[in-house]
């Protein structure tokens, strides 16, 4: 099998190299008159109300209008006292000797800002750790699970993942979790201009990173992945997984990059600082997140790459193996 996952960067930095010289878009630059946002601005404007406080007002408001919540977002810490389940995922939050009762909005809700122990877990784990990503690599199960044919993809002489192998982590529900953070995409991505689908071309895949400054545990999904090659709207290459791609390339490349931030533990004591977010980070051409977070040359497809955020552990991949029925398995490379 032909590797094509390893130099697929690379693919997109010439092709969009060469777009990035070709047009030279005013909305690409900042003006001089506007301060600078970093990737460190945006998890702050996400963050406990403290850290936000801090942040410049203008950078901060500039921010927030390219936010798409698809889970309300909480500036509260408090967590639930009464316990949280879903009938529909089993993931639990809170104390699970008491347990309230929710409607199906409600839960999901509650399993974004509160996930599940195990999963709190790994959030101070990765704080604790003063954000060394081998505190998570070593939760992973040494069992190494080939990763099969994924719809047709091996015929495409394409590798979707890092690596032949996946694993899984050694807490259940932790995989759990996360496989319940692609399905909620998908279903909530409508609500602010997201279609998406958990195929190979659009929505698959997502990088766990620790982040830099405080050890956040976070995970930046990307989803339309590969759009359809068409020579007037997107006449670019992008290697064998763009084979066979029938997604089109449109505006809603804007909302391609997905962030879910873990809740955020103290680093001195046993409280949290702040509960955990999922949010769409809209890339429109006039917005901050377009000026000032997404290299030149990959404007064209508004990628926002995770190693701005902090430091990669793992990707997580949740992929259709089914040859005649959907069969989504997860695959951390």
């Amino acid at each position: 099998m032909v590797n094509s996952y390893v130099p697929l960067r690379f693919t997109i930095f010439i092709s969009f190299s060469i777009a990035a010289a070709s047009f030279k878009l005013a909305s690409s630059q900042s003006p001089s008159s506007l301060p600078k946002a970093t990737a460190g601005d945006l998890l702050s404007v996400l963050g406990p109300s403290s850290t936000a406080s801090c942040l410049n007002p203008i950078v901060s408001r500039e921010i927030k209008s390219c936010l798409k919540f698809l889970v309300p977002f909480k500036s509260d810490k408090s967590k639930p006292e009464l316990g949280r389940c879903s009938l529909r995922t089993g993931l639990c939050s809170g104390k699970i000797d008491a347990v309230e009762k929710l409607s199906k909005f409600e839960e999901d809700n509650s399993l974004i800002w509160w996930p599940p122990e195990s999963v709190l877990e790994l959030a101070r784990l990765a704080v604790d750790s003063g954000g060394d990503p081998g505190s998570i690599q070593r939760t992973l199960n040494p069992k190494m699970i080939p990763v099969p044919d994924v719809e047709r993809s091996r015929r495409d002489r394409c590798q979707l993942t890092r690596s032949p192998y996946g694993r899984h982590f050694i807490a259940e529900e932790v995989n759990s979790y996360f496989e319940f953070l692609f399905h909620l995409i998908e279903s909530r991505g409508p609500s602010v201009g997201l279609n998406v689908s958990l195929t190979r071309y659009d929505l698959f895949h997502g990088h766990l990173f620790l982040a830099s400054e405080s050890g956040r545990l976070g995970i930046l999904f990307h989803a339309k992945e590969y759009p359809a090659y068409d020579k007037k709207v997107f006449p670019y290459n992008m290697g064998y997984c763009q084979r066979g791609s029938d997604m089109k390339y449109d505006d809603s490349m804007n909302l391609r990059n997905i962030l879910w931030l873990a809740p955020l533990p103290s680093n001195s004591s046993p409280d949290w600082l702040a509960p955990g977010v999922l949010v769409v980070l809209d890339a429109h051409p006039d917005g901050v997140i377009y000026r000032d977070l997404i290299p030149d040359y990959v404007k064209f497809v508004r990628t926002i790459y995770e190693d701005d955020l902090g430091t990669t552990a793992v990707d997580v991949n949740y992929l259709n193996v089914g040859t005649h029925e959907p069969d989504y398995q997860l695959f951390v490379c």
